[in-house]
């Protein structure tokens, strides 16, 4: 349907990107420089700035990840004169650019405690029908780890989605997508929206799947936008995120400021357009509960969040300080010290999206909480991280699977130290990781009630 906005933005982004291919291309000349891993300390005041940086706090954890994740050191050059050195083409490749995927999704439409859908799409591999009913029969007693997928907050289904649902198959995870309420042919059964930053439709989704698959590890993996979701989650559940551990690929942090300043153009036209169309096929129900002339009308991103959830009553007038209200309780950062898994972040320094890095990266969160690791590359775009001879898999897809492998390795070990050191009678093993994994992490509690009652799901296929 928006195939023909694809093509304008494309256009665009190779009108405004002339430059600074020219300028590469006169810069060819100057020789590469060699690939590093940059510790803690390598925040916004650092001079020039190596290919890879890997900055977090120190700890046992962080060592293990860097000798036993060989995506942290080894990222591929770029030649200066290639298109992936230009962020905006990456970007654009990375949301917009055909792919032909042979992975399937299989719908769960699940019903919220306020009668609110949501969509969770199971991507299944392209084996037929037998191949979705098998997955069916075997889905409740499989111990295949979950990837649990969260779109950027437009909705969008880009391609850098599409990629790691294959990727993930292809290495035994059962990739699913959640799907905000609206969204992506979500039906809009209640005249409520979800706000940026609040969890209670994600967390239920969780409960969801958690009942539907008790024996497998849960990961989770955001995009863009959709990292704010994600981080609000992970920060208001704790250690009852029934999480192993997650990642966020180009997140965006200061997520009040990026609103009212917007992305660079045409970034931020394309965006603003794209959730007009999509907003567009409930005018009618929203206009009981907004002004939709102002919505449609809206010519910022901060404008169009406004109109949706800042203001007093139906179709009442927007409330002085109801913005700086609203972030209090939608800011993704809000509860970040409660957070208790590893969570990775992959950035670029050129993210087109996202803004300069010394002032859109909390450097102080990765350098001084442990549970934050920041692999920071020089060149990458805004979710695109494209790299030469990268073959089938895109390399922030690599290093996020690679985390995932790692980090469950790494509390293995200290779990079976632990209780290695409880047989010979010892009290403590010394100072660890603080972290719960699914094995240690507070049960669901039994419930009193039937689920059915509450969760009501139909099946359906789509795309």
């Amino acid at each position: 349907m928006l195939e023909w906005m694809g093509a304008v933005c494309i256009i665009l982004v190779l009108v405004v990107s002339g430059w600074p291919v020219l300028k590469r291309l006169a810069e060819a000349c100057a020789s590469d420089t060699e690939h590093k891993v940059q510790g803690p300390g390598a925040g916004a005041g650092a001079g020039a700035a190596p290919p890879l940086a890997f900055i977090c706090k120190p700890s046992a954890l962080a060592n293990y990840l860097l000798q036993h994740c060989k995506s942290f050191c080894k990222p591929d050059s770029i030649p200066a004169w290639s298109w992936r050195s230009v962020a905006s083409l990456q970007t654009v490749c990375g949301a917009l650019w055909p792919h032909d995927s042979t992975v399937h999704f299989i719908r769960d439409h699940l019903q919220l405690s306020d009668d609110g859908l949501v969509a969770l799409d199971w991507a299944v591999g392209g084996g037929g029908s037998g191949t979705h009913h098998k997955r069916r029969r075997t889905s409740s007693n499989s111990t295949s780890p979950i990837l649990l997928i969260i779109p950027n907050s437009f909705g969008k289904i880009t391609r850098n989605v599409l990629k790691l649902c294959e990727v993930g198959l292809a290495h035994g995870y059962l990739p699913v997508v959640f799907n905000r309420r609206s969204q992506n042919g979500t039906p809009l059964s209640t005249v409520k929206l979800q706000q940026f930053g609040d969890p209670a439709d994600l967390r239920e989704a969780v409960r969801y799947i958690r009942y539907r698959q008790p024996a497998g590890r849960l990961y989770a993996v955001s995009e863009s936008t959709g990292s704010g979701l994600l981080l609000s989650y992970l920060g208001e559940c704790g250690s009852s995120s029934y999480m192993t551990a997650a990642a966020c690929l180009s997140p965006i942090f200061r997520c009040q400021s990026w609103f009212e300043n917007g992305p660079t153009w045409p970034f931020n036209w394309a965006l603003l357009l794209y959730q007009k169309i999509c907003l567009s096929r409930y005018r009618t129900v929203l206009g009981e509960l907004i002004h939709t002339e102002s919505l449609f009308s809206s010519g910022s991103l901060r404008a169009m969040e406004e109109v949706l959830f800042c203001q007093a009553g139906l179709k009442g007038a927007q409330v002085e300080g109801a913005w700086e209200a609203y972030w209090e309780r939608n800011d993704p950062l809000r509860d970040v010290d409660e957070v208790a898994i590893p969570v990775l972040c992959v950035c670029s320094r050129d993210d087109p999206v996202r803004g300069e890095p010394q002032a859109t990266l909390p450097w102080e969160l990765f350098e001084t909480n442990p549970h934050f690791f920041l692999l920071l590359t020089v060149l990458g775009g805004h979710c695109g991280f494209s790299f030469p001879e990268e073959g089938p898999v895109l390399w922030s897809h690599q290093a996020v699977l690679e985390f995932f492998r790692a980090t469950t390795e790494f509390f293995a070990a200290e779990e079976r130290a632990k209780q290695s050191a409880r047989r010979r009678g010892l009290s403590s093993v010394g100072k660890t990781f603080r972290h719960r994994s699914v094995s240690t992490c507070k049960r669901l509690p039994a419930c009193s009630h039937n689920i059915h009652a509450i969760y009501n799901w139909q099946r359906s296929y789509t795309r």
